[in-house]
């Protein structure tokens, strides 16, 4: 047989100088040897800040090995998780832990060491102790298998203290896990705030980026991102790689948070999808090796994002290659769910399947990302999966995750009865609903899910996360780029106030957990290949706005729910909208200002009315007394524009 010989995969910047050889014969199929060095001693380290709710990382000196060994492949065949317990006895987590290479990736671009690492972000101060179970054996990762405990490190235990945590602020490490605590809205375990989002949804090629290793354009009108136009807007001190690799991205993530924005979505495996130029493999096509460097490169972005206060939304997958069942062109509603025309997606995970493909991409993300504190799982975009399948794969997200984090499903606009529907209540471990509706459809698609969910024993929590159409979206500002500021023509045109009044506020007044904002294929700054976040610079001030309402007038929304009926509003449309806390508090949003009666004739007492302006924000106007026990009229201060009405008890 002929071989041909080359060095491996050469990485940006790799100065490390273990020779790696890969041998590719001409069957095509290729095997990775190393120069062997020693495994390690099983000495243990503990680095990060000792402190609550931050990353504490376990660092073990481990077998030694490559990325892309196929022998003993070290994602697959061994088995390294840590037993972390507080010395109460409570919490006790067992978390997945990964190769990490020399430990030092993300600037070595090293591909072997005998580095391996677990993280907990521990949930109370005092005492933690840790074992460590390592055991080996074919495919033991992502099996029930015992497997072979690995000497001398399966058994390693110790300990280390923890202080309180001394962050505050936009900061998660100052407010705790963001968990689902069975309610229409996420709370942080430390401070005990509810959580809305607002932020973007695009572009969903966020990874797509020109800096990080190992990450190439496989199409020519999807250019890897440089975020030039977020350079200006990275600091000093902040973080890099390579020497100044990241800044446009860490610049990116600066600029939405100093916008007010809290959230950003991003997919860590596209290839085969619209942008097919983010993978965390070796290789594209090769799922059972991961790319250390690179995803420790990640991990310094989503680090940076988290003490800004940015939620981090995986998009697991997208509908491209969620699984093997054969797309229906536009006509997408009659794609069989349960069987459907079985096709050739080789860069689907097991076809759909839970299986060893798709359970360890799970376990490496959740090993490597998982102590992050505020994010959500999401199953897929726009996902065609079966019930069943859908079922086990968010199973395994939740018994491999050893935190509490929300498990979402994101579905076509006219698949959402046949997906949603089997999901709710027991029929899944999701906890939320990740909503694609026309942009004016928001605040009754959020409603009908809100409701179902709370009929089905289960409280969902409900985001806005995609405004259709798909080639429009949320549109640029105005003058941005040329652009004149409306999206769509004649009948069916609309801008940033109308997105603003039936997406942003929609999904907020039907009890919805908030927004993030999707940029339409045929405008500029599009979901592909957006790195200018200022294209919507306007939308965000919105977005800060109405975030800045609820905290700023300790609005209890988590209390609260829709009762458009107290307005007249039975259909749910987008005239008025309610939500309320009877006898108590009582918002009411006026999208074209004007007048409208609120239903009081079961309330008892005075209350207090107080006008406020959603494109200014601000402070509340002054009050008026009103009684309980009637119908209120209600005189919005303008005509043809958006006013919320704050009706509250008066002390």
């Amino acid at each position: 047989m002929e071989y041909l010989i080359k060095l491996s995969r050469l990485k940006l910047l790799r100065f490390t100088f273990s020779l790696v050889i890969t041998v590719i014969s001409t069957t095509g199929f290729s095997q990775t040897t190393n120069s062997k060095k020693a495994n390690g001693n099983g000495n243990v380290t503990i680095s990060g800040e000792l402190r609550q709710w931050h990353n504490i990382t376990l660092n073990l000196a481990g077998p030694f090995t490559n990325e892309a060994d196929k022998v003993i492949n070290p994602f697959t065949d061994y088995r390294f998780n840590v037993i972390f317990k507080h010395e109460s006895g409570s919490p006790k987590y067992t978390v997945p832990g990964y190769f990490a290479a020399d430990g030092n990736a993300a600037e070595s671009g090293a591909t072997s060491g005998e580095i391996w690492r677990a993280h907990l972000s521990p949930d109370r101060i005092g005492k933690w102790t840790y074992t460590i179970l390592f055991v080996s054996g074919s495919g033991v990762a992502i099996s029930d298998l015992s497997g072979k405990t690995v000497a001398p490190y399966h058994g390693v235990t110790g300990s280390f203290e923890i202080k309180p945590t001394d962050k505050s602020g936009r900061d998660f490490r100052g407010k705790g896990r963001l968990q689902y605590v069975g309610r229409h809205y996420l709370q942080f375990a430390g401070n005990g705030e509810y959580f809305l989002k607002a932020g973007p949804d695009s572009p969903e090629t966020l990874l797509g980026s020109v800096d990080f290793d190992n990450t190439i354009a496989r199409k020519k009108n999807v250019p890897l991102k440089t975020w030039t136009s977020h350079v200006k807007d990275w600091n000093n001190n902040d973080p890099v790689w390579h020497n100044n690799k990241g800044k446009g991205l860490i610049g990116a993530l600066n600029y939405l948070a100093s916008k007010g924005v809290n959230s950003i979505s991003f997919l860590p495996y596209n290839a085969g999808g619209d942008g097919d130029n983010v993978w965390p493999f070796v290789e594209r096509n090769d799922k059972f090796h991961y790319d250390c460097s690179k995803l420790d490169q990640w991990e310094i972005v989503f680090a940076h994002a988290q003490k800004l206060g940015l939620h981090l939304h995986f998009k697991l997958q997208e509908t491209e290659i969620d699984d093997n069942r054969k797309r229906n062109g536009a006509n997408i509603i009659d794609i069989p769910l349960k069987s459907g025309e079985i096709v050739a997606v080789p860069e689907s995970l097991d076809g759909g399947k839970l299986g060893p493909e798709r359970k360890l991409y799970l376990r490496e993300l959740i090993a490597r990302y998982g102590h992050h504190l505020a994010l959500n799982w999401n199953l897929g975009e726009e996902n065609t999966q079966t019930p069943e399948e859908q079922r086990a794969m968010a199973l395994y997200i939740k018994e491999t995750n050893p935190y509490n984090h929300n498990i979402v499903i994101h579905s076509y606009p006219n698949m959402q009865d046949r997906v949603y529907t089997p999901l709710l209540g027991n029929g899944s471990v999701l906890t939320g609903a990740s909503l694609q509706n026309m942009w004016n459809e928001t605040h009754a698609k959020t409603l009908q899910w809100v409701k179902a969910s709370d009929l089905s024993g289960k409280a969902w929590v409900v985001a806005n996360d995609e405004q259709g159409s798909a080639n429009l979206g949320v549109p640029p500002d105005p003058n941005y780029d040329g652009f004149n500021g409306t999206a769509g023509e004649g009948n069916d045109a609309y801008d940033l106030n109308d997105v603003r009044r039936y997406t942003l506020w929609g999904n907020l007044m039907a009890g919805g957990a908030g927004v993030e904002y999707y940029f339409g294929y045929k405008l500029t700054q599009n979901d592909i290949i957006a790195e200018d976040f200022r294209s919507r610079d306007k939308s965000w001030e919105y977005c800060k706005i109405a975030l800045d309402f609820f905290k700023d007038n300790n609005i209890p929304f988590w209390e609260m729910k829709n009762e458009n009926e107290l307005v007249g509003n039975f259909s749910a449309d987008n005239s008025i909208y309610c939500f309320a806390s009877k006898n108590e508090l009582y918002l009411v949003y006026l999208p074209l200002g004007g007048k409208a009666n609120l239903d009081m004739t079961l309330a008892s007492g005075e209350f207090t009315l107080s006008w406020f302006n959603p494109r200014t924000g601000g402070s509340l106007s002054p009050e008026t007394i009103i009684g309980g026990g009637q119908s209120v009229l209600l005189s919005a201060p303008s005509e043809k524009e958006d006013w919320l009405a704050v009706v509250k008890r008066k002390k």
